[in-house]
């Protein structure tokens, strides 16, 4: 969606509603409309007290201009006031910190988080600056050990394990299908279970994406995809709302012939993807009408992107021998990214959370400083990040921006993230709830 970057975030959201209305998918007049909440909602701390932050450059999130000497009132978890630090009244009783110097932004969304076999890594993404993550493939029981570990963690949005059929890419992580009744079935099993979204993944075709989409939406769920051999128009047109991995579009960007052999590749080896989708990637022409129509069609259906460009991530290492393959489908990855940015589709961070090129719990800002690669202004990236990833998650009355009446989900960082958006790194305090952490 082609909004412009100053645009108030009701501005925004009226927008996406009105242009996204007359394009949605097929089945969504059908959609339910449910109030998504994270899994662990009622373990989160929340405290009887009131803050003021004071003298920090609020970032609110939404686009919009950065309000210097601000003044953001926090009451009982709940954001009360935002504005100039001059015409704010400061309650007697509050908490005043003193934040001159420093930007104060909403905690960081994150669209893709695996737990990747790190103990406490939901933990030490929240000392990031990450306050909500969600896991599109996992178990819910694999976040228990997290949930109990007495230290605070983000809000966590689980899909259980993603949906797929034999044989499965990550059979520990997936629920695998016969066929589309099974896969219904799947559907409400896990919406009982407190899912907040529905993952498929590369194997199911369109027909089953079809009856999944289907039964969350009449729950209220969206549903998003990891696609390799399935076509994305054919999969967005059977009703998803989101595509994970900018890697999910070689099907779409290549002559079908191409696009052919390497689906029958991975088809015959899941493994084959892994060096064939650079393969694949290093022959796509960035330029190409083909990759034009791609971005207006997304702008139309107002789909979510998760590129994750920091899993593919290749760089010339020196001493090593260079994967020229790599390097060029990374690079193409890359430029398409803010071609379909430009072009008016809907960008959201997601960090994969363990990648080539970023140390233990700084996958989010490396995704952040890799779209910046790709094009995109910081500010934009910001807004990916937050209110944009909120949209997709579809929390966004509660939580994403810095407003009134949402919940205060808030960070603190040194320096000028507007100028250089790896001053997301210098995280100084996180608060979750009304509640510093950090």
């Amino acid at each position: 969606m082609l909004t412009s970057l100053f645009w108030p975030v009701a501005c925004q959201l009226a927008f996406i509603a009105v242009f996204c209305g007359c394009s949605k998918n097929p089945d969504s007049t059908s959609e339910k409309q449910v109030q998504i909440t994270e899994i662990n909602q009622k373990e989160i701390t929340l405290k009887k007290v009131i803050v003021a932050i004071t003298g920090a450059t609020i970032i609110d999130g939404t686009g919009g201009k950065p309000i210097e000497d601000g003044c953001v009132i926090v009451t009982d978890g709940i954001i009360s006031a935002v504005g100039k630090k001059a015409d704010t009244e400061i309650p007697g009783n509050a908490q005043v910190v003193d934040a001159r110097g420093l930007a104060l932004l909403p905690g960081f969304i994150d669209s893709h988080f695996h737990l990747d076999g790190v103990q406490g890594l939901p933990a030490q993404f929240l000392q990031n600056g990450v306050t909500s993550l969600r896991d599109p493939g996992a178990w819910m029981e694999a976040y228990d050990g997290e949930r109990k570990s007495g230290k605070p963690i983000p809000r966590l949005f689980l899909a259980g394990p993603h949906i797929d059929m034999y044989p499965p890419a990550y059979p520990r992580d997936a629920y695998v299908v016969r066929d589309a009744d099974e896969a219904v079935r799947e559907v409400n099993h896990l919406a009982d279970q407190g899912a907040s979204v529905i993952k498929v993944y590369f194997r199911l075709p369109p027909g089953i994406i079809r009856e999944v989409c289907k039964a969350a939406h009449a729950r209220g769920i969206p549903v998003t995809g990891h696609l390799e051999t399935t076509e994305a128009r054919e999969a967005i047109e059977a009703g998803l709302d989101g595509i994970e991995h900018i890697t999910s579009f070689g099907l779409s960007l290549v002559p079908q012939r191409a696009g052919e052999k390497y689906r029958q590749m991975v088809l015959a080896d899941n493994n084959a993807r892994k060096q064939g989708r650079y393969e694949v990637w290093k022959n796509i022409n960035p330029d190409s009408p083909v990759t034009d129509s791609l971005a207006v069609f997304l702008r139309n259906k107002g789909t979510f992107i998760s590129p994750t460009l920091g899993a593919f991530e290749y760089q010339a290492t020196v001493g090593q021998p260079l994967d020229t393959t790599r390097l060029e489908g990374f690079g193409k990855m890359k430029k398409i990214t803010g071609k379909l940015h430009r072009g008016g589709a809907r960008i959201v961070v997601g960090s994969h959370s363990m990648i080539p090129y970023a140390e233990t719990g700084w996958a989010f800002q490396r995704e952040m400083e890799l779209l910046v690669d790709s094009g995109m202004s910081p500010a934009e990236v910001i807004t990916a990040a937050t209110i944009q990833n909120a949209l997709f998650f579809r929390i966004e009355g509660r939580l994403g921006s810095i407003e009134k009446g949402k919940q205060a989900d808030l960070i603190l960082i040194k320096g000028d993230p507007l100028k250089n958006i790896s001053a997301t790194r210098n995280v100084r305090k996180v608060m979750l709830n009304g509640v510093w952490v950090k």
